[in-house]
């Protein structure tokens, strides 16, 4: 990596770092340090993600026309002031307006950084680099989270303004780190655009199918792993599997594990071999993980191979999550024209973001009704709809775009034509 991507990649880290303080204690926080419910935590949550509805739509446009570093910064200032805010405040607008500010500084951020890093690699390599991003981010918040949880006391409400005092701090170094970074682009950024799609601005995105089939995809990925690890797997875990919070705690560090071990094992495998197929594969993972969750509430009277078969699907999605970080965010950066970067990575985010915000309902519902056999069937369906969704999108990618270093090599291996009598003219 050059020196820029390597201060990405640090103040990448210690941002997640700072949020594996908070992001497991937050609803403790709200519902019982500060009395005000299970209810006004809820809302706490949601609001995170509403957030980010809110600011996406406008955040990749500015990106494009201002560059990725002023809108990173400003986020990183954003998202400091509401986790202090959340911090020292106790009562509940308050509570809620810090939420929406630390979501939106987040979300602000997010698109940022993958335009820098889009920016700061080649085709070549940009797989690995995000591969990095998504392994140092894991690993922050693990260590995190497990720093956190040796200062939290649920009966000292000032440890817990320690924790978010820390994420403010954290979130003002990757600032600091991002400001001092000098990007390899000698363009200057304004808002005149000469790519056709660009002109178009969102229609043009919108045109691109293969972005489209791949915000499909990607809303589907989201919906059927990430937005259920906080609701319904957690409520499957407990009520039909029997295991207990600490077991849960357990399954999910299981998860971060099978990330960190897994990453750049996984990254070495999937390098060459086609994107599409890469993620078809993801939703094979995934449907075999939810199939090994609906059997250990099938055995929860055997009480230890339950929890083993929790804890392996949860690190059955780490591995599912391994092979999408070099596969997906690289996989929008190709897809988009050299000017519209920004818009391309704020629209993947959006998407991310509305089924973090359905998944979770959705599976609440489904908990609160008991139906957890449909539950099942429900994330089976679209872990298998992933596998169908990716072949399809592989009809609508170019070689280049599909397996780029595959299409390198290609090139670089193919014979050069024959001499003859007339000499090549020179290269200008």
């Amino acid at each position: 990596m050059g020196a820029a991507l390597r201060r990405i990649q640090l103040g990448n880290a210690l941002s997640a770092f700072g949020n594996g303080f908070t992001v497991p204690f937050t609803f403790v926080y709200v519902s019982q340090v500060r009395g005000l419910g299970a209810g006004t935590a809820g809302v706490v949550l949601a609001t995170f993600a509403v957030a980010a509805l809110f600011v996406l739509p406008f955040t990749g446009r500015i990106i494009d026309r201002r560059g990725p570093v002023p809108v990173a910064v400003a986020g990183t200032v954003l998202a400091a002031t509401g986790s202090l805010g959340l911090g020292l405040s106790g009562s509940e607008p308050v509570v809620i307006a810090a939420a929406g500010a630390l979501g939106a500084g987040i979300s602000v951020v997010q698109p940022a950084l993958a335009t820098m890093i889009v920016w700061c690699s080649t085709t070549a390599t940009r797989s690995r680099a995000f591969a990095t991003q998504f392994f140092l981010a894991n690993l922050g918040l693990g260590v995190g989270g497990l720093m956190g949880g040796l200062i939290v006391d649920t009966s000292h409400p000032s440890s817990f303004i320690r924790l978010f005092a820390i994420e403010a701090a954290m979130f003002l170094v990757l600032g600091a780190v991002i400001a001092t970074v000098r990007l390899p682009r000698t363009a200057r950024l304004d808002a005149a655009v000469t790519a056709p799609e660009a002109a178009l601005g969102w229609r043009g995105l919108l045109g691109n199918r293969a972005m489209v089939m791949l915000c499909v995809l990607g809303f589907v990925l989201f919906f059927a792993c990430y937005g259920q690890f906080e609701s319904g797997l957690s409520a499957f875990a407990v009520t039909v599997t029997h295991i207990s919070p600490a077991m849960l705690g357990v399954a999910l560090a299981a998860n971060t594990a099978a990330i960190v071990l897994a990453q750049f094992v996984v990254l070495r495998l999937v390098e060459y071999r086609r994107r599409s197929r890469v993620i078809a594969a993801v939703g094979l993972v995934w449907t075999a993980a939810w199939l090994v969750a609906g059997a250990s509430g099938l055995v929860h009277g055997h009480h230890v191979v339950a929890i083993v078969a929790i804890i392996s699907t949860y690190a059955l999605f780490g591995l599912g999550e391994a092979m999408l970080a070099p596969t997906v965010s690289p996989l929008v950066a190709d897809l988009a024209p050299e000017r519209m970067v920004g818009r391309y990575n704020a629209a993947f985010a959006l998407v991310k973001q509305l089924a973090l915000a359905i998944g979770p309902a959705v599976g609440g519902v489904i908990a609160a009704a008991g139906a957890y056999d449909a539950y099942v069937v429900l994330l089976v369906a679209c872990s298998l709809g992933v596998s169908v969704i990716a072949l399809r999108l592989g009809r609508h990618l170019t070689p280049a775009q599909d397996s780029p270093l595959r299409a390198t090599r290609v090139v670089s291996r193919s014979p050069l034509p024959a001499a003859t009598g007339t000499p090549e003219p020179a290269a200008r």
